[in-house]
């Protein structure tokens, strides 16, 4: 991994729409920008939280909400919210149109693995391991209830970021807002993470969120992730 060359400038829905951002909202703020923000350097258009939640509203989060999962574990879009998602197709024709519009496409993901997945024990792509197997349920979000922690001793932990990057990947994501890492900071959890998006392919600015607990330690920490990937 590299560092981003300089800090990135876009839109991100949270900021206007919380948690309920919808595909129309986000195609109408793409256009916007890429006819009025564009010129000046702006050109990411970040989907933020629970994207995958059908009933997300934009006042807080519905807790223990019923996310949709494909069969291995990881978010899909709600189609109610992003309908060109249908079938299958994932984020990949919002990726395409906010392309074609010359800018570029990114998403938020929290930390860890979907309680949803774990309880339903869903196998890990590419693997033996399930989600139960390596799930930390005592290592959760205090103020979302969507995931549990990863368990980073059990080579699936690996495995589960790496499946969930590379669908990103397939789907054209250009940035990453990965959320409830380092705040506190969990440095087994963003290496992990960015593992992953080392590996998975295609180039991804790789965003720490909220940012709450950084030191001269973490930053050289961070640091080190440069060097940090081994792919397998």
């Amino acid at each position: 991994m590299t560092l981003a060359p300089t800090p990135p400038m876009g839109w991100n829905s949270w900021d206007c729409f919380g948690p309920s951002v919808t595909e129309e909202e986000v195609r109408a703020n793409a256009e916007f920008m890429a006819e009025h923000l564009a010129p000046y350097g702006w050109e990411y258009i970040v989907v933020d939280i629970q994207w995958y939640e059908p009933s997300a509203r934009g006042g807080g989060y519905n807790k223990f909400a019923k996310l949709v999962l494909d069969d291995y574990g990881r978010p899909q879009p709600a189609v109610n919210r992003f309908p060109s998602a249908r079938d299958g197709a994932g984020f990949k024709p919002l990726a395409d149109f906010v392309h074609g519009l010359g800018l570029k496409f990114g998403l938020h993901l929290m930390r860890g693995i979907p309680r949803q997945a774990v309880d339903n024990d869903l196998p890990i792509l590419h693997t033996d391991w399930t989600a139960a197997e390596v799930a930390d349920k005592e290592n959760v979000c205090t103020w979302c209830t969507d995931n549990y922690g990863l368990d980073h001793t059990r080579a699936g932990a690996q495995a589960y970021y790496d499946s969930v990057l590379e669908q990103f990947a397939a789907w054209g994501v250009d940035f990453v807002k990965a959320d409830d890492m380092i705040g506190p900071y969990h440095a087994d959890e963003v290496e992990a993470f960015s593992t992953a998006i080392a590996c998975c392919g295609r180039p991804m600015v790789l965003s720490l969120s909220p940012g709450v607990d950084l030191t001269l330690d973490r930053a050289r920490h961070l640091a080190r992730l440069r060097h940090h990937a081994v792919c397998i």
